[in-house]
């Protein structure tokens, strides 16, 4: 029996082969195709290599001689015309790839599911799933978002990110917000903590002690945040939070505060305050822009450390878990770095809103 002769093999294409068949991500075909070839290149006879990989002797012959051939070009990939041929037309694949986008006429259902395309396609969920897949189509899921319309947005975000990204000198830049309605929850049974292998457990059901309302002052440069709780949000709370910070500052130093629009504070009182202490600026952010306010940010640190997994038993325990949580914060503050600049949010913004469909005018 003649013995096929040992397969030529570079160094360099060696190791590329090695580095396929010892891939965990590599397709299936190419990390077989990698193995085979290796073996072919030791010397390894075809009837061993049939035995070892499940190959066919007329295959290894083919991917000896295109190895020769082309080398590691086009490695794996198979050559057009050749292959298992669709059975499904390609008329049908295009009909399930924009069920994904469509709603349901059989129930009024907002969205198609797999099986139910099926049915109106005419082929099993399987295929609807593979080719939904392979479209990186998930109509099962969506997110959130909201596109700012306000006419100012782009000076108010340069002014914005300027503040973050180029603070000015002998000044202190505060990003402000309330967190409003913050639940005194309490579970109505003890849960059970964690263990190995399993979860800790809370009630679904719960019972409100109140709610208290948070203002918050987070220092830009240094990451420490002050704040008060109330039991309202009124703009005479907000003004009581300005003149604290007022207080809790250098006298000499510029204030530059970064807050929303909440018509509180835009109050008349606020402003003649505001008119009676030229050093504080304020610079709001665009409607429907929270995500620029980074106070924002931390207050989602509050949310999931102190507050959502918490159980308090009133008010007063609820407000002195805040400020315990502050203390902490403040005895090692780690200022968030604002990274993205204006033109580049801008450039989305944009590019956002041409994806739109743009409302029709009435007559």
């Amino acid at each position: 029996m003649r013995v096929c002769p040992a397969l030529p093999m570079s160094a360099d294409q060696r190791q590329e082969v090695e580095r396929i068949a010892r891939s965990p991500s590599e397709p299936h075909r190419r990390v077989l195709r990698a193995r085979v070839l290796l073996d072919a290149a030791d010397g390894v006879a075809s009837t061993v290599i049939q035995a070892r990989h499940g190959v066919s002797q007329p295959t290894i012959r083919s991917w000896r001689a295109r190895f020769e051939q082309r080398g590691l070009d086009r490695f794996g990939e198979v050559d057009q015309g050749r292959g298992r041929k669709p059975v499904i037309p390609q008329a049908t694949v295009e009909k399930v790839a924009r069920m994904a986008g469509q709603k349901d006429p059989v129930g009024k259902k907002t969205q198609y599911s797999n099986r139910t395309a099926a049915e109106q396609a005419g082929v099993s969920h399987a295929t609807v799933q593979r080719i939904w897949s392979g479209r990186g189509l998930k109509p099962h899921r969506v997110t959130t978002f909201k596109v700012s319309n306000d006419p100012q947005f782009e000076q108010k975000l340069v002014d914005v990110v300027g503040l973050y990204m180029d603070p000015p000198d002998n000044a202190i830049v505060l990003s402000l917000d309330e967190k409003t309605q913050i639940q005194a929850l309490d579970r109505t049974q003890p849960g059970l903590p964690i263990k190995p292998g399993k979860a800790g457990t809370m009630t679904h059901d719960y019972k409100r002690n109140g709610t208290t309302t948070l203002f918050a002052a987070l220092n830009i440069l240094t990451g420490e945040v002050t704040g008060t709780c109330t039991s309202r949000h009124r703009h005479q709370e907000w003004l009581a939070f300005l003149k604290k910070i007022d207080k809790a500052t250098d006298p000499g130093l510029d204030v530059h505060v970064i807050c929303d629009n909440y018509a509180t504070h835009k109050h008349a009182a606020v402003k003649t305050w505001l008119a009676r202490h030229p050093r504080f600026h304020i610079h709001f952010t665009p409607t429907s822009s929270s995500w620029l306010n980074l106070v924002e940010r931390w207050f989602r640190d509050l949310t999931v450390d102190a507050v959502r997994r918490g159980v308090f038993h009133s008010v007063p325990e609820l407000i002195a878990a805040i400020h315990a949580y502050i203390d902490a914060h403040n005895n090692d503050p780690k200022p968030f770095t604002w990274t993205k600049d204006a033109n580049t949010i801008i450039a989305k913004v944009k590019k956002a809103r041409a994806a739109l469909p743009q409302k029709k005018t009435q007559k």
